[in-house]
């Protein structure tokens, strides 16, 4: 498999794109305005303590109070030993937090105590007490040839009241690359301590790296052929930390220097915009249906145009099977997390079931995300967990309609009409007034004045008040007010 990164870079924004054999597959975005939180570390400042929810509201200094769970606090010797929130935590006492998952919609950050600080190939944690390595490292001997590293000699490798997990990306590095790591994680913690103990909460400790740096560090593997950015500067900043923390990929960091902007080049707008829409086509006729929730998102697949050539069951099964592919790329495009239900066309035959979900298991192995899937339900659903920690593309490129408030529908030209009949015959017998005044959408208007016209002369003799229409061009189809003139 090949891979490119490509990076695009304005003021007030930067995106990252992955792509795998000529198709994008992940898409990052973080505004100036509005970068991502997850990473940070904070002093926080208890403003509420909860026992009934076995949680606390802490607050590090943004609009909302940041949500810390009783489960996620660790004590000082590296355990959680299953304490109350009360007794582990008072209001008004400050505490060392880091954000695992960025404020989403109404919910504020969620933090935790067991602090977590990457590199390229390891992650620094102080509450643990011996090396680790990643379980996406399967190979045995390169296993456990890392932990001889991290635990050789134990009093160089093991930071102070600390330790290290090899990260995935430290499959086959060299003892020294490793090396280098640790130091720079020691020194790096040890000036995390230094801020924690002179800073007063709330206060930012330690900010995560800016996404172009963290997409070099997180993304660049042995398959990355080319990174791509089309601003100089950037571009500069990556080469001296790729030559301070990964020489090896050094070469593989281009300036683009064209005329036609990265991403159209590659297609990669097209994407964006595709990845906002509720339909997904697929290649065979058949289609995706995607509906992101506040509880979950759910996925329909459909055969669509897809008539096969065999039999029924064999159409299904092939729809079935493009459409696993297609979900789990859209579930990285889209960067869709939580509970995720997945509506395949119901199969009899239980090999095919099997294949299905087999595919859908070996398509999400390359996914950066943690993900979970169960068996096939009782009623033909797979259900599945993606771990969520940013925001959807949906939820940082779009905001709820102002017409529908994010609904997906309006209510019809006639539903309004007969509310407007309600009100006018409400109106007519709470208040004295010579006549009333409709202001409604030009839409509704006309209907009033065309399709409805019998039924609201019926009205206006019923009242025995004169009834006057007036359109207005800002109300949406659904608006309107009745004014006692």
């Amino acid at each position: 498999m090949s891979e490119e990164i490509l990076i695009n870079v304005t003021p007030p924004e930067t995106r990252v794109a992955l792509i795998e054999n000529g198709s994008v597959q992940e898409l990052m975005i973080e505004r100036s305005r509005r970068r991502g939180l997850v990473g940070n570390i904070y002093k926080g400042l208890a403003s509420r303590v909860l026992p009934g929810m076995q949680a606390a509201f802490i607050d590090i200094g943004l609009e909302r109070a940041a949500f810390l769970h009783a489960s996620d606090i660790i004590s000082s010797n590296g355990d959680n030993p299953g304490q109350s929130i009360d007794e582990q935590l008072r209001e008004g006492q400050g505490i060392i937090v880091q954000v695992v998952k960025d404020p989403l919609g109404t919910k504020g950050a969620r933090l935790t105590t067991n602090l977590s600080i990457p590199s390229r190939y390891l992650v620094y944690m102080p509450s643990l007490k011996s090396a680790g390595v990643s379980q996406r490292i399967l190979n045995e001997e390169e296993r456990q040839r890392l932990r001889d590293l991290l635990n050789r000699p134990e009093g160089e490798r093991i930071a102070q009241n600390g330790g290290f997990i090899a990260r995935t990306a430290a499959e086959g590095a060299t003892e020294e690359a490793l090396s280098s790591d640790i130091e720079y994680l020691s020194r790096l913690w040890q000036s995390v301590q230094e801020r924690i103990a002179s800073a007063q909460p709330p206060s930012l400790i330690h900010e995560d790296l800016p996404l172009a740096l963290r997409a070099l560090r997180d993304l660049i593997g042995p398959q990355v052929e080319k990174v791509r950015i089309d601003s100089r500067s950037t571009w500069s900043r990556l080469n001296a930390f790729a030559e301070q923390f990964m020489p090896e990929m050094a070469e593989k960091i281009e300036y683009y220097p064209g005329e036609r902007p990265i991403f159209d080049l590659y297609g990669v707008e097209d994407e964006i915009q595709k990845a906002l829409e509720r339909k997904v086509e697929l290649k065979s006729g058949g289609h995706l249906v995607i509906d992101q929730t506040e509880a979950m998102t759910t996925i329909d697949v459909n055969t669509g145009a897809f008539v096969g050539h065999r039999n029924l069951e064999e159409t299904i099964f092939k729809t079935n099977l493009e459409a696993a592919q297609s979900i789990c790329r859209q579930l990285r495009l889209r960067n869709l997390g939580g509970i995720i239900i997945i509506d395949f066309i119901d199969m009899e035959d239980e090999e095919h079931k099997r294949q299905v979900l087999r595919a859908l298991e070996k398509c999400l192995s390359h996914d950066h995300a943690r993900t979970h899937v169960s068996e096939v339900s009782s009623l033909g659903l797979v259900q599945m967990t993606r771990k969520r920690t940013r925001e959807s593309l949906g939820h940082v490129l779009c905001v709820p309609c102002s017409c529908c408030g994010g609904k997906g529908s309006m209510k019809s030209v006639q539903t309004t009409c007969y509310e407007i009949f309600r009100e006018l015959l409400r109106e007519s017998r709470q208040f004295e007034m010579e006549q009333l005044l409709v202001l409604a959408s030009q839409e509704v208007i006309d209907c009033l004045l065309d399709e409805e016209s019998d039924h609201l002369a019926e009205l206006e003799q019923f009242i025995g008040k004169p009834i006057k229409l007036q359109a207005e061009p800002l109300y949406s189809q659904e608006q309107f007010d009745i004014v006692p003139v």
